[in-house]
């Protein structure tokens, strides 16, 4: 009588079993996978009107019923530092029947530019098959219909067979986007490697290879394919290089920068877990799992269930084969020769993969390599400064000395794009001048570097505010084109949430008037017209006018980055004044709402700054953005105009945080 009631007060609709039957199989997921994050145009597809932004990845769900369901999501409009959790659009875009058995690995790749990208997926089954499928970026995109899976079948790789597969690994090397390499693991410990062609639609096995004694637990790609690091319940960690059609093993070195030998390491390990690559490709992360019978039962057995190794892999491999990357004989002190010029070359080409705009920066194996050595060779660090240095701000490799070159490049700045300056200023602040805190190279920049500061590296100091001047010369120029537009399409024109718009103009201009010799004559022009546009029209801002937050006192503007209001006087007479942080990007007091924090210059954001600063190719003569409306859909990034880094926000001392550099 009770299961009665019950039966007849319930409300939700009833499941058939083929419904039953298919959400049992969606909970019953097995392995996923992320695509990069694509951004397409709107003028190139249609948006979906209740999607949140044209930025999204693909989440690819395998199960054990063989299907892989494939899910679109979209990034936020905007992101908040004063709000944990911004709104996201997460679309259910299709179900892909991709095997007869259980869906073990999954891969995902983009394929072609970022206006038109095509995404790869590579799928394993327990049954032992594997396939490409590809997916068209604007029809993932576009896609709402569930039954619609988007992607279509490009190749069964490998048959069904009685060898499951336990991991795949794709990439699409740079140098030849028509080719992709697919890196199988199975579970008898083998590894194949095969390599397809778009051009000739032609799939060639390169090599089989018994990587290891148990299943092999993970893969992971390096130095854009020609690299393969692989790891299996064996507890054993392989590196393989990819030579024409077969694998090579070469040993992964035991030492390193600033690491005695690997005895140093703990032993009491069981199986490897799970390998990654750092983003700069010279650090291997090991996942490893403890033998609990080689552990102290007291302590160490019930808090001690895994660990995370890294291993320097820099040294592996010279991936810029020049005459000009030998070291000189002074520097092989404990570091053989061979050694050394590979990680040289390693180093090298990790900073010239991180031009790429598109590519988070995120630096803090290089970092840490360059440090390391610097400790031990600083001849060495040097030597890769100078040629990295000569190649990119140069574009020559003509022999000059370090401080000729240091010379020589603040006459190249204007010519350099965005990314190249935040590197730049990211290897000054974090490897050269390393010793000055972040804050006392800031108070530096706006006094000038004093006598007692030739000590430390006075060509360095002086190369990295030309560069943070050339940056905020760059976001100038943008916020005063931006203003100009609107103020001449104000009736019609609307900012969205999430977009950029011009604020702290005011701040701008006393900028400007205060280092006026230094300044170029373009922006002194745009200067000038946003004064007679002030004139003509009603400002957007309340004027150059600030107040304190604590006191209500005015604060002058004196410097972009801190501020001191006048004070008032307490009842003994003592005039009081307090320190303010000013917004990196609008040069405006900060308020007392949370802001935004770099880890790399200690600078406090509160007004995001537009993504264009971000992409920009070169200054040029032309300081106006070419888009006739710079803030019909010019996004805010959260990322340090000086820095080019994630800005976050921070917290204590004890408390862990994630650090680019």
């Amino acid at each position: 009588m009770m299961e009665k009631n019950v039966m007849d007060n319930c409300v939700l609709p009833l499941l058939t079993a083929e419904q039953y039957a298919s959400r049992i199989a969606m909970l019953s997921s097995l392995v996923v996978s992320w695509s990069p994050v694509m951004r397409l145009s709107s003028n190139s597809c249609m948006v979906p009107q209740n999607v949140s932004s044209n930025m999204f990845s693909i989440l690819a769900v395998g199960g054990k019923s063989g299907e892989i369901s494939i899910w679109r999501i979209h990034a936020p409009r905007c992101y908040s530092i004063e709000y944990g959790c911004m709104p996201t659009c997460t679309i259910l875009i299709g179900l892909l029947q991709a095997h007869k058995s259980w869906v073990t690995a999954i891969s995902l790749a983009l394929l072609g530019s970022n206006s038109s990208p095509q995404v790869l997926l590579a799928s394993g089954s327990s049954d032992g098959s594997v396939k490409i499928w590809m997916g068209n970026g604007k029809e993932l995109l576009e896609s709402s219909e569930t039954n619609n899976s988007s992607f279509v079948i490009l190749r069964e790789v490998i048959p069904g067979n009685i060898v499951p597969v336990s991991v795949l690994s794709l990439v699409v090397p740079v140098q030849s986007l028509h080719k992709m390499l697919l890196a199988v693991g199975k579970g008898s410990g083998s590894v194949e490697v095969w390599a397809y062609d778009r051009s000739g639609c032609q799939c060639d096995n390169a090599c089989v290879y018994d990587a290891h004694d148990c299943v092999v637990t993970a893969l992971a790609w390096a130095f854009d394919g020609y690299c393969l690091y692989s790891s299996g319940q064996d507890d054993h960690v392989r590196c393989w290089v990819l030579c024409g059609s077969c694998l090579c093993e070469v040993p992964i070195p035991s030492n390193g920068p600033g690491l005695r030998s690997s005895n140093d390491l703990p032993g009491a390990f069981l199986s490897c877990l799970g390998v990654a690559v750092s983003p700069g490709n010279l650090v291997l992360a090991m996942v490893r799992n403890t033998d609990a019978e080689q552990l102290d039962p007291m302590y160490e057995r019930r808090v001690l269930k895994a660990a995370v190794q890294f291993f320097w892999i820099g040294g592996q491999l010279n991936l810029l084969p020049d005459n000009s990357l030998d070291v000189s004989k002074d520097a092989f002190l404990g570091f053989p020769a061979n050694e050394l010029v590979h990680w040289k070359s390693s180093i090298l080409w990790s900073l010239k993969k991180f031009e790429n705009p598109e590519k988070p920066l995120v630096t803090w194996d290089i970092i840490a390599a360059l440090l390391a050595f610097k400790q031990s060779i600083p001849n060495f660090v040097d030597e890769i400064l100078f040629k990295w240095l000569s190649v990119t701000y140069l574009d020559s490799s003509v022999s000059h000395s370090l401080d000729d070159v240091l010379i020589r490049i603040p006459q190249t700045l204007l010519t350099a794009t965005s990314r190249q300056l935040h590197l730049l200023n990211v290897i000054c602040r974090h490897v050269i001048l390393s010793q000055l805190m972040a804050d006392e190279i800031n108070s530096k920049a706006n006094i000038g570097p004093t006598v007692a500061d030739m000590e430390h590296s006075p060509l360095w100091l002086e190369l990295l505010f030309i560069s943070e001047r050339e940056l905020r010369e760059r976001l100038v120029g943008l916020s005063f084109s931006a203003f100009l537009t609107h103020m001449s399409h104000s009736a019609k024109s609307s900012i969205e949430s999430g977009n950029w718009s011009p604020v702290g103009v005011a701040q701008m201009e006393l900028w400007i008037t205060r280092n006026h010799d230094h300044i170029r004559v373009q922006l002194k022009e745009l200067a000038s017209e946003v004064v007679k546009a002030e004139r003509r029209f009603e400002p957007m801002e309340s004027g150059d006018e600030e107040q304190c937050i604590h006191c209500s006192a005015l604060v002058p503007f004196d410097s972009p980055d801190v501020a001191f209001c006048c004070g008032t006087e307490t009842v003994n007479g003592v005039l009081e004044k307090h320190k303010l942080a000013r917004c990196s990007t609008s040069m405006q007091v900060c308020t007392t709402t949370p802001s935004w924090f770099c880890k790399c210059c200690h600078r406090w954001t509160s007004k995001l700054a537009p993504e264009t600063l971000f992409t920009m190719p070169g200054y040029g003569s032309d300081v106006r953005p070419p888009a006739e409306s710079p803030t019909a859909g010019v996004q805010s990034k959260a990322l340090c105009p000086f820095c080019g880094i994630l800005l976050q926000r921070l917290l204590p001392d004890f408390l862990p945080s994630a650090s680019p550099v």
